[in-house]
């Protein structure tokens, strides 16, 4: 039996086969006919000098020796798919896909994508907004940012772009309803559940810590997604603790104020996050640089408050 490696294109009719368990399928997915794809597997059970498949009346199955060589084809193909994906990133100067989770990209990023495309616009900017982890080897994906505290990561580029800070926030007829923080005693409050499992916690309980005032139960309604609470603060519905990269727009724009002057830091950040490398290519450090400058513009937001660290009221 010969060492050598089969043709590749005898495997990738094999592994067609393997995953969907019909020649037919497998054809249609490749192609080809299922004559052609047949006449690959024939030509690999040749190489092999065994059978790879059982042919049954209206089905196949796999052998031994297609059991040992299935999950090493399926696991070849997909490492061949990311490298050329690599490979062809590294080569593409003229788009760039990036990664945020809902909120963010919902409240901050698409609201200016226009700004950043009139200043680039040789290069075609694409969103995937998305909490789930990503894989820069595996999704067609070039930068992430995400939301959560410092950490390391080997392989990784990794820049803090937003140190988060909250305060109450609400619409401005709620506000001249409860003009000074002891109200809230008596304010509808909403919740969110976005960052319940970040320790030390930023939410109601360490503000009212923050600002001195007694606590309140957690009544009131919850929110899975921040910006969704962010929208109902909007309509009058109550008092949100909201998170100023989810809120600076519609702050600047009236339709949310902070009339107290206590807010919280967190040492919770967004992270802009790419493969290492990855952040000197020409259209990785564009973005790069003007997420920098458009962020800069929140410090005037912060002018006459008072910030207390989430982690001085823990209790």
């Amino acid at each position: 039996m010969s060492e050598r490696l089969p043709p590749l294109t005898a495997l990738r009719a094999f592994d067609a086969a393997a995953r969907n368990m019909s020649f037919s399928k497998a054809a249609a997915e490749l192609n080809v006919t299922p004559a052609a794809l047949s006449f690959q597997i024939k030509s690999l059970e040749e190489h092999l000098e065994a059978p790879l498949f059982r042919r049954l009346n209206r089905a196949v199955e796999l052998t031994d020796a297609g059991r040992a060589l299935a999950p090493g084809a399926s696991d070849g193909f997909n490492a061949l798919a990311a490298a050329w994906r690599a490979a062809r990133r590294t080569v593409d100067q003229h788009s760039l896909t990036v990664t945020a989770g809902p909120a963010f990209t919902a409240k901050w990023l698409a609201p200016r994508m226009f700004q950043f495309a009139q200043s680039h616009p040789d290069i075609e900017l694409r969103f995937s907004a998305t909490l789930r982890l990503m894989d820069f080897g595996r999704d067609d994906v070039d930068v992430a940012i995400r939301f959560g505290f410092p950490k390391e990561e080997d392989g990784l580029f990794s820049e803090p772009i937003i140190r988060e800070w909250m305060t109450p926030m609400m619409a401005p007829d709620l506000a001249a309803e409860f003009p000074d923080p002891a109200d809230l005693a008596r304010a509808p409050l909403l919740h969110q559940d976005d960052t319940i499992n970040f320790s030390p916690t930023f939410d109601w309980a360490a503000w009212f810590r923050a600002a001195n005032l007694p606590p309140r139960f957690a009544s009131g309604a919850r929110f899975s997604q921040a910006d969704h609470a962010l929208d109902a603060a909007i309509a009058g519905g109550g008092v949100v603790l909201g998170r100023i990269s989810l809120a600076e727009r519609d702050i600047r724009e009236g339709r949310l104020v902070m009339p107290y002057r206590v807010a919280l830091t967190t040492q919770a950040q967004y992270r802009f996050v790419c493969p290492e490398g990855a952040e000197t290519r020409p259209q990785v450090r564009a973005y790069l640089d003007w997420l920098k400058a458009e962020v800069a513009s929140l410090e005037e937001l912060r002018e006459g408050l008072e910030f207390v660290d989430a982690a001085e009221v823990q209790v």
